[in-house]
């Protein structure tokens, strides 16, 4: 759990102006809850690992691609979370604790990882994007709460009817994912970046500041 709440306490500081925002607020504390949560996600994970089977038969079928893209990005965040907490158990307790998240980071998975977790995370928005603009899905989902409660995919409702009642309370929602998408791509190639330790200095004047205002 400690890697997910720093990743948080990351994701706060870097998207404070939209969690500050009238307009992006809703969005970002999707992103934050439902992508950066630090809460159990078990329940929700194991209703994941169903849906491959038979969702086109029970969602919209503009759920569907969402919903699988939604798949790949757990199994492939989960298991760089999973990495991430055992090398950093392995790291320096004497170093800061920028170090050791910087430190774990490179230790766990690559480049190409990282940056595909990125893509299926704009893929998502994107989707929830073209979502928000089709007529009559948002009373699609509605009807579909007591047949996903009855195959037992209610949480799996509850995500996609927060994003997209997320995604509907932005009038830009593509200068909300473009914004995501870059910063966190500079987050991505400085936590790479194993010639300078100013991310690591960064890192842990975050937490720092975090923990001061707790």
């Amino acid at each position: 759990m400690t890697i997910k709440r720093l990743q948080a306490v990351r994701f706060r500081h870097t998207y404070s102006d939209f969690l500050n925002s009238p307009e992006y607020a809703s969005a970002a504390r999707f992103f934050l809850e439902e992508l950066y949560g630090v809460r159990d996600f078990s329940v929700r994970d194991r209703q994941f690992s169903r849906i491959a089977v038979g969702l086109e038969a029970l969602f919209p079928a503009a759920v569907a691609e969402l919903a699988v893209d939604m798949t790949e990005l757990h199994v492939l965040t989960e298991r760089l979370d999973h990495g991430m907490a055992m090398a950093w158990q392995a790291t320096p307790t004497s170093d800061s604790m920028g170090t050791r998240y910087q430190a774990a980071w490179q230790l766990t998975g690559t480049l190409a990882e990282r940056q595909r977790q990125l893509n299926v995370v704009f893929a998502i928005g994107k989707e929830l994007q073209a979502l928000v603009r089709k007529r009559g899905i948002r009373t699609a989902l509605r009807l579909m709460r007591s047949p996903a409660r009855a195959a037992g995919l209610e949480s799996l409702q509850a995500f996609l009817e927060a994003g997209f009642d997320a995604f509907a309370s932005m009038k830009d929602a593509t200068f909300f994912m473009e914004t995501i998408r870059d910063r966190e791509q500079v987050w991505i190639t400085r936590l790479f970046d194993t010639a300078s330790d100013t991310c690591s200095q960064s890192l842990s004047a975050i937490w720092s500041q975090e923990s001061s205002a707790a």
